[in-house]
């Protein structure tokens, strides 16, 4: 009723007669797409809003894909069946779909924006039945949307196997969180100029049965892809402040927030809960929330910020420098420490222009009044570097990986850090 496009009963009850009429024997080509950023944008306009921009999205589709068949699978997913294509005209309709349906739409007094992801598969080389084309382009579009927003892929056979294997991960993470696999390691922070111990970094760490160790970067965006992010970094937040109750009270705790949590007006009484059933002292905790995820929501993101320091928790800005905002945006937030990310710190030494940022990013801290952390500190003719220029503290393979919370607690009972480390 509200876009006038067929549904997933007539994807199902008519579409095959139609494609055979339409298309016949000659092939055709299925185009999954999926709407990115749409649930965002529909809690900023509101239900009315966002019913108004899936007609106006229908119309674009309607548009670019004039004599084919468009259906609505509900939400923001669609189908497009369509004639077949050459592979360079496929990917030319899908970059035109893209660009159209990113731009502008005027909703009241607010110009929404969303993207696309694409993913398609032809017949027969795909599969002869609609319902296995559709199957396969869901899968492509799955693969799309792991790239990123406004891209779209083409099915390759490989696609089902990669699936396969990340539903068996999927699986196994769920067993691992509710058993308790997944556990904080803990990375020394250094005070550069004096090179004491000041605390440890949290690290979410895995060790499956059926794959070894597997990467933080993959497992924590799976489990922000299925849900299961908020569950993760509740369990390893109440971990971690158990661990570090142990170490002398001086030493600190930081912790990396998600992006996707980051709207989560509660954030703020989660992390007091976790602080108050652990009895860890929120003065001794710093929370970490990168550059990029702060400059997408401003104003959200400076109430997430007071609510933090106001209970006694201290913030520092991670990824200092890859975010792309502006002074003029960061001015509206209040930190206590700034992280210098490692993509600057591993060539600085060699490159005048990294060089230059580095410096820069040091002499802004310390003209705001607040420290600066250097991540990713490999060699000792960096920790050196960073000491001229007055960087106060760093962390980085020269100290040590990530940890055990035992070695942790020793290194932390000697109140000592770790020897600096010779070789790679």
């Amino acid at each position: 009723f509200l876009t006038k496009l067929p549904n997933r009963r007539f994807l199902e009850e008519k579409a095959p007669e139609l494609i055979q009429s339409s298309f016949g024997a000659d092939g055709y080509i299925v185009f999954a797409v999926d709407l990115d950023g749409f649930k965002k944008v529909n809690d900023l306009i509101g239900h009315d809003g966002g019913d108004r921009l899936l007609v106006e999205i229908s119309r674009r589709l309607t548009e670019v894909f004039p004599d084919d068949i468009i259906a609505r699978l509900g939400g923001d997913e669609f189908l497009v069946i369509s004639e077949d294509r050459s592979e360079e005209d496929a990917e030319t309709i899908c970059n035109k779909l893209i660009c159209r349906l990113a731009e502008p739409v005027q909703i009241g007094n607010i110009h929404a924006e969303v993207g696309a992801s694409v993913g398609y598969a032809r017949a027969p080389e795909h599969g002869r039945v609609l319902k296995d084309l559709v199957q396969c382009a869901d899968v492509a579009l799955y693969a799309a949307k792991n790239r990123g927003r406004n891209t779209f892929v083409a099915f390759t056979p490989d696609m089902n196997r990669q699936l396969a294997e990340r539903a068996e991960i999927e699986a196994e993470l769920r067993l691992a969180l509710e058993s308790g696999r997944i556990t904080p390691h803990y990375q020394p922070l250094i005070d550069l100029q004096t090179g004491e111990l000041r605390g440890f970094e949290a690290l979410a760490r895995w060790e499956s049965d059926e794959y070894g160790h597997i990467s933080p970067e993959v497992f924590i965006a799976m489990a922000e892809d299925i849900g299961l992010i908020l569950e993760l970094s509740d369990k390893l937040l109440r971990q971690a402040c158990r661990d570090a109750l142990d170490w002398p009270s001086d030493l600190t705790l930081a912790f990396n927030i998600s992006p996707t949590m980051i709207v989560d007006r509660l954030l703020g009484l989660r992390l007091i809960k976790v602080l108050q059933e652990t009895g860890f002292p929120p003065n001794r905790l710093e929370v970490e929330l990168t550059e990029s995820t702060l400059v997408r929501d401003l104003d959200f993101a400076t109430t997430v910020i007071q609510d933090l320091r106001s209970a006694g928790i201290r913030v520092a800005l991670d990824d200092f420098g890859t975010g792309y905002s502006s002074l003029s945006q960061l001015s509206k937030l209040s930190f206590d420490k700034i992280k210098i990310d490692r993509a600057f710190i591993e060539s600085f030494e060699s490159d005048e222009k990294q060089m230059k940022i580095v410096k820069t990013m040091v002499a802004l801290g310390q003209g705001l009044g607040i420290s600066t952390t250097a991540e990713g500190i490999e060699e000792a003719s960096q920790l050196a570097l960073l000491k001229e220029l007055g960087c106060a503290y760093g962390q980085g393979f020269l100290f040590g990986r990530a940890v055990p919370a035992s070695e942790a607690a020793e290194l932390a009972a000697r109140r000592k850090a770790p020897e600096l480390r010779t070789t790679a």
